[in-house]
């Protein structure tokens, strides 16, 4: 009989990720439910949404106003970057150094100062995160098993890190599209890794007609209530991808330890500095686990995966308060990961010569007060917000739209969320053809249809 790690239950053999209900045969039904109309819809790009939860200041990132007086201009400073007469904030030196490679979008905006996750899930994609829209149009999983749509968040990499959540909205939202497009979400050492990793002989392995009667033996000892009569025609498939060797691609171990050590942002890990913030173990999770997840994040793309969700902890409040750190404190203290894990991520992705198959979107919910608060904090600010993004086949070394004198608004031409999705989906979808395609519901159409991309980013 077939053995788990761990002893798992025999229902959790068919269980992937942190989510309730969600299966592997569900994830099969979704990928068939796409797959009854075929035709040629997406691109074979994909994208990794790094999401800088807390709202990023505008001013201290992408866009420092050296020239602004001292109230408005970055107070970290500013770095040269490589592209001429264009800075960064004084924290990024090494983007700076590859700003070449990037395009920062100078007059993005959101419609409020809230903290939420609406890049990522809002009325704007339909109560569901982005990469449920992708899934519902590609379906659920890759014929070698990997899922199309991934969330990843600290425990995915770090045993120590929290787990998906987050108090301002539902990352693994999928609106009205159902639990067949929901984020795949990984834990370190847990339930995936270990449903996905069978204790059998490798000799054994070759022989299917062995796994499979040993599989439907497996089915008929789960009661009733299992669920798993309901999707009976899919677990030859969910066996088959549990086989896959798949699973190997969430697995760091499988990795270069050199290339991992230059990802690593532990070595930013300092619990003593922010030990008399409320929120001091988000600031830990994120310097722990940023680089890693950007290295996942990497190698699951390179497996299959369409879309894939970065989310660190919620660090990027920088009002000087209680809860959190300020302005000049924060950026030091998760600007320094955040510069590291980037570079890294771009210096692997260039010399594998993939960078023009994958999009790296960094953006939050908001950015910052353009005047700079008295107690050298910044608060909430939906007008103007810090847009980078990186590969995917966009026109890099540039900067995109202006912002005003103060770096509080566009300046003209503002680019919004809808813009941003229309973006993503452009890079991962081929959107004339999505357009004219039959079977996808009429929302969930126009989502993708409807706005147009970023103007600039593709020549």
């Amino acid at each position: 009989m077939l053995t788990f790690v761990d002893k798992h239950s025999r229902r959790d053999f068919l269980t992937v990720g942190g989510l309730a209900g969600l299966s592997l045969p569900m994830l099969l039904a979704g990928k068939a439910a796409a797959q009854d109309t075929r035709r040629p819809l997406t691109t074979g790009k994909s994208v990794i949404f790094l999401m800088m939860h807390g709202g990023p200041s505008q001013i201290e990132t992408w866009d420092p106003k050296p020239n602004a007086p001292s109230n408005n201009r970055s107070a970290t400073g500013i770095c040269q970057t490589s592209i001429p007469g264009v800075t960064f904030g004084g924290t990024f030196p090494k983007i700076a150094e590859r700003a070449h490679k990037l395009a920062v979008v100078r007059n993005y905006q959101v419609e409020n100062g809230n903290h939420d996750i609406k890049p990522v899930v809002s009325n704007h994609s339909l109560g569901a995160n982005l990469g449920s829209l992708y899934t519902r149009v590609a379906g659920s999983m890759r014929p070698n098993g990997m899922p199309t749509n991934v969330a990843i968040f600290p425990n995915s990499v770090d045993a120590r890190g929290p787990a998906a959540r987050s108090n301002f909205g539902n990352f693994l939202a999928t609106g009205s599209l159902g639990a067949s497009y929901s984020p795949f979400v990984p834990g370190a050492g847990g339930q995936m890794q270990q449903n996905m990793t069978l204790n059998l002989a490798q000799d054994r392995l070759g022989d299917r007609r062995e796994l499979l009667s040993q599989l439907d033996r497996l089915r008929r000892q789960v009661d009733a209530t299992g669920g798993i009569a309901a999707v009976d025609r899919f677990h030859e498939q969910a066996f088959d991808v549990i086989v896959s060797g798949i699973a190997q691609a969430f697995d760091l171990r499988r990795e270069d330890p050199r290339l991992v050590s230059a990802y690593d942002t532990e070595r930013h890990d300092r619990p003593t500095a922010w030990a008399h913030k409320n929120n001091r173990n988000n600031y830990t999770a994120n310097a722990r686990s940023l680089g890693k997840l950007l290295l996942l994040a990497r190698r699951l793309c390179q497996a299959g995966a369409g879309f894939v969700l970065v989310n660190t902890e919620f660090v990027w409040d920088m009002h000087q308060d209680q809860n959190n750190l300020g302005v000049l404190e924060g950026m030091d203290f998760v600007g320094t990961p955040f510069d590291h894990a980037v570079s890294a991520y771009i210096d692997d992705v260039e010399s594998r010569g993939i960078a023009d198959d994958i999009l790296l979107v960094a953006t939050g919910e908001m950015g910052r007060t353009p005047g700079l608060q008295s107690n050298g904090g910044r608060n909430h600010w939906g007008r103007s917000a810090p847009l980078l993004m990186h590969g995917g086949g966009i026109t890099h070394g540039q900067v995109i739209g202006q912002s005003s004198r103060d770096g509080g608004e566009p300046a003209s031409d503002p680019q919004r969320i809808p813009n941003l999705i229309s973006t993503i989906m452009h890079t991962m979808l081929n959107v004339g053809d999505v357009r004219v395609a039959a079977g996808l519901p009429t929302d969930v159409n126009r989502v993708i249809t409807e706005s147009r991309p970023i103007p600039g980013l593709h020549g």
